[in-house]
């Protein structure tokens, strides 16, 4: 109690004001009193007093320190902390000193007010800018009974892969135009593990399949990839594959070359022995299967004893045979058969 002189004289009608301050020594509910002694009719003046003790505010992290490990030199890695109010009083945040190269604290919204037991959950980021180990720190500032939390960091900036394609050109050599070949070639990381994010060739008539992206290729490993080339004219063509990374190299190039060629006209010459019969001409059949069924082939009658066969299909096997037709119309029973298989391409 404080702010009153005693003894005081306090004339009819007149007051007088003092103070009463609560200083817990510890934390729980306390109860109290202030008794005023006087002259008066009621000669003693009982005032009750009640208050909770709380405990200061205090911050503590989840961890005290944080390890990023190995990280490329250009790359960045995170490392999530949380802080906690674990005092009974609510505790604001200030600010945030980091010190070490490449450590930093992103998106922190200061200042930032913790009720007691709330907790602030953040991400802390290394992107080293050269190789070799690196320590660091965050001084967390606050009004809490521990004003400045100290947390560590650490984390080794490594030196950044290289991505190689193998074989440095993929050659298709002579390719059907409207046909495909497919070639193989591989992607290895070199020094340190590689993460490419992307890969595309530079014209549609080769296309890149077989891999998917984002793509981490550990240090010394490979993985494959498949083009297609499917040329759409003739004629020598072009292109490159392009691998988009965070190696030293960021992007890898491959060529990639062919030619695409003019589809082949096959075509089937068939000839045959003349009937010693009086014919008005013949037809020929052809089918696909061995002993039929089958198609006649020609308009009309044919007068020669030999067709060619001009609507054939490359890697197909084709049966012919023949009939003789007199003037009336009647046609003879089926020549022997005779088979084609048309070559690819």
């Amino acid at each position: 109690m404080s702010g009153i002189t005693l003894p005081l004289t306090l004339n009819a009608g007149q007051s007088t004001s003092f103070n009463v301050t609560f200083a817990p020594q510890t934390s729980g509910t306390v109860s109290g009193g202030v008794a005023i002694t006087s002259n008066a009719s009621n000669s003693t003046l009982n005032i009750g007093l009640s208050g909770t003790g709380v405990t200061a505010g205090a911050l503590s992290a989840s961890q005290s320190s944080l390890s990023f490990g190995s990280v490329q030199v250009s790359n960045s890695g995170g490392a999530s902390e949380t802080i906690t109010n674990t005092g009974g009083s609510s505790v604001t945040i200030t600010q945030t000193n980091v010190s070490g190269t490449g450590f930093s604290v992103p998106g922190l919204d200061l200042p930032l007010t913790l009720n007691a037991g709330q907790s602030l959950t953040f991400t802390a980021v290394f992107a080293p800018q050269t190789t070799g180990a690196v320590t660091g720190g965050i001084s967390v500032i606050s009004n809490a009974s521990n004003a400045t939390l100290a947390i560590s960091l650490s984390g080794t900036g490594t030196a950044a892969g290289q991505l190689s394609v193998s074989p440095a050109s993929l050659s298709f050599g002579s390719v059907t135009v409207g046909a495909g070949k497919s070639l193989t070639g591989s992607l290895s990381a070199i020094g340190a593990s590689v993460t490419i994010s992307s890969g595309s060739s530079s014209t549609s008539e080769f296309a890149l399949s077989g891999i998917s992206f984002p793509l981490t290729i550990p240090a010394g490993q490979s993985a494959s990839f498949t083009v297609t080339f499917t040329p759409q004219a003739s004629g020598a063509a072009s292109a490159s594959a392009t691998f988009a990374s965070n190696a030293s190299n960021a992007s890898a190039v491959g060529s990639l070359i062919g030619t695409g060629v003019a589809p082949v006209q096959h075509q089937v010459a068939l000839g045959w022995d003349a009937s010693t019969s009086s014919v008005a001409g013949y037809n020929i059949y052809r089918g696909t299967s061995a002993g039929g069924p089958y198609t006649k082939i020609n308009s009309a009658s044919d007068v020669t004893t030999s067709y060619t066969d001009t609507l054939v299909t490359a890697g197909q096997t084709y049966y012919y045979l023949t009939t003789a037709v007199d003037t009336e119309g009647t046609e003879s029973i089926y020549s022997n058969e005779v088979v084609a298989t048309i070559p690819t391409p």
